[in-house]
């Protein structure tokens, strides 16, 4: 898969320098020519163009705020990009968060040498990213570090959203017979990293999930309201590991049906292979919803309807035994403890 799909759409223009060197974090002459040509060329909005150091906001009402950072190796991945990665991410925060996003800001730490065109398809990712989810990039910073001291590019991100009035999110309200549902199938962005690091690279077809989930979650909210108890992505740590926080947590016991799990072929047989529990590998592109027992069948199909849930599945249900455990009933009928991970499974995965 070509690691130029941005660039595409957002043409590279003229520029006097093929690498990025210190001077381009000088804050003189080099800098403005990497911001004029670069960052301004691409986003464009009155916010940004004022070019202040901070972003002034037009928010009426309850917001929500999130910030992250995104220091993933490869920066290039099958099916995106660490700046497209960033955007999602952020978007995706704040949409677990019941927020509708708005605004993000965007800090970079760019390694000296850094190719200008890998950096240019890094910039088009965030911007074509940003359209798509309909948030606008209105503040940010640049640094460049000594070759040696970074890995070609950091990403900072701020994110701005307002929040959905029926919001009630909490894991103090998850009791006995809720039911868990995954917005699509899990592993994906894990396995697509890992398809392309060093020394595990294998023939393929995986590409990450990366995408946001916004306008699911805001349908979600729009039909159910206060119905809907949680929502949280599974990104590093996977499935398992946040559903073992909401266990602890909410003092309640969890099990899950293995036969559900929505799950690509390729996938599974690439964690077999790396012996990897697909549990536990980061996603980036599917959401875990706990909600209440009467309307799980409602909801269910109200994510499948959306292009990114259609293979949204019903995994398990609160249970009010084994408070602070996750149980899975297996394939062929036994039941084990799928404990939280520990340590790291895929270091740099996002």
């Amino acid at each position: 898969m070509s690691n130029r799909k941005f660039t595409l759409q957002c043409p590279m223009p003229e520029l006097d320098f093929e690498v990025v060197t210190l001077g381009h974090g000088s804050g003189g002459k080099l800098t403005n020519d990497l911001l004029d040509k670069g960052v301004f060329s691409l986003f464009k909005n009155d916010a940004l163009q004022q070019r202040h150091d901070g972003a002034f906001l037009d928010i009426q009402g309850k917001i929500a705020f999130t910030t992250d950072s995104f220091v993933i190796n490869p920066i290039f991945f099958p099916g995106g990009n660490i700046g497209e990665l960033a955007v999602n991410g952020t978007v995706n925060d704040l949409a677990m968060c019941g927020a509708d996003p708005k605004y993000i800001s965007l800090g970079l730490i760019i390694e000296e040498g850094m190719r200008i065109d890998d950096l240019w398809e890094v910039l088009a990712g965030v911007k074509i990213s940003s359209e798509a989810a309909g948030v606008q990039v209105v503040t940010g910073d640049t640094k460049v570090v000594e070759k040696g001291k970074g890995d070609q590019v950091f990403i900072n991100t701020t994110g701005v959203g307002l929040t959905h009035p029926e919001v009630d999110f909490s894991m103090d309200r998850i009791s006995p017979e809720d039911i868990v549902i995954v917005s699509g199938p899990i592993a994906a962005h894990g396995m697509a990293i890992m398809s392309v690091r060093e020394g595990l690279t294998f023939d393929s077809d995986i590409i990450s999930d990366t995408r946001p989930l916004h306008e699911i979650t805001n349908t979600l909210l729009d039909k159910f309201g206060k119905d809907i108890k949680l929502l949280r992505d599974p990104t590093r740590g996977g499935v398992a590991t946040v559903l073992n926080e909401i266990a602890r947590f909410s003092k309640v016991g969890i099990e899950l049906i293995e036969n559900e799990f929505p799950i690509d072929v390729q996938v599974r047989a690439a964690c077999e292979m790396l012996g990897l529990d697909p549990l536990y590998v980061a996603n980036e592109g599917i959401f875990l919803a706990v909600v209440k027992k009467h309307i799980a069948n409602q909801v269910l199909p109200t994510i499948q309807s959306h292009k990114y849930g259609k293979q949204a599945r019903i995994i398990g249900e609160v249970q009010e035994e084994n408070p602070g455990k996750v149980f899975i009933k297996s394939k062929i009928g036994g039941r084990r403890v799928i404990g939280m991970l520990a340590g790291e499974q895929l270091p740099r995965i996002c």
